[in-house]
């Protein structure tokens, strides 16, 4: 814990917590366009943060991750409820559905990188505080649209593909759903914890999702000409 402060957390408790709220806010949004009211009707469908805070996985997890210096951040917000049946095309729009989010968490990151151009013209007390969480709801935002389009199921990528495949195939695949969290965990924490204690590098989710981010970062801050 040593070298924790106020200020680390200061800029990153905002980008977390828009990053993970709105991304289900966008789920909910592009159902209820679609046809299906359920989230609608829960009061889900709104960009207010407050309405898909997750007590535990908004606030709790992911503030003792920071507060332990974590190598990795985890997440996550109040799932949106989505009834299919309410589609007209289910597997299209199922779709739609789960590209909305990680597409929000992109929309987000551009937005964020956009004022780095003008943070200089703040008062000198201000900038560094600006830049820091800028910068940072980029990352964040990036690293949850690479991470959530990974294709496994129960993530968006897994839904994605599952409305891609033949419908035979579609079925075997999202029967994968139940075992995706605990893979998840056996990829992101167990695998590069056995890597340490062996002297190997067992982390495949950071070359599978680390290494797009950076590019990715780098491309947004270029587009926005910030360096």
């Amino acid at each position: 814990m040593g070298g924790f402060s106020v200020y680390d957390v200061s800029v990153w408790v905002v980008p977390v917590i828009l990053a993970i709220t709105l991304h289900e806010a966008a789920h909910a949004w592009v159902a209820w366009k679609l046809g299906d009211d359920t989230a609608y009707r829960r009061g889900r469908v709104s960009f207010n943060p407050v309405k898909h805070i997750h007590p535990v996985g908004t606030i709790l997890l992911p503030a003792l991750l920071l507060f332990l210096r974590a190598p990795f951040l985890l997440g996550w917000a109040r799932p949106v409820p989505v009834d299919t049946r309410r589609f007209d095309k289910p597997r299209r729009d199922m779709m739609l559905v789960a590209l909305a989010g990680p597409g929000m968490n992109l929309m987000l990151a551009v937005v964020s990188a956009w004022p780095l151009r003008w943070v200089h013209l703040l008062p000198d007390g201000g900038q560094e505080w600006v830049a820091d969480t800028l910068l940072r709801s980029v990352v964040i935002n990036v690293i949850l649209a690479v991470f959530n389009m990974l294709p496994l199921p129960p993530l968006d990528g897994g839904r994605v593909v599952t409305g891609l495949l033949p419908r035979p195939l579609a079925a075997r695949y999202a029967r994968l759903e139940p075992i995706g969290l605990p893979l998840l965990i056996l990829l992101l924490i167990v695998l590069p914890l056995v890597g340490q204690q062996i002297g190997a590098n067992l982390n495949l989710l950071a070359v599978v999702v680390l290494e797009p981010v950076g590019w990715m970062v780098t491309a947004i801050l270029g587009m926005a000409g910030v360096g």
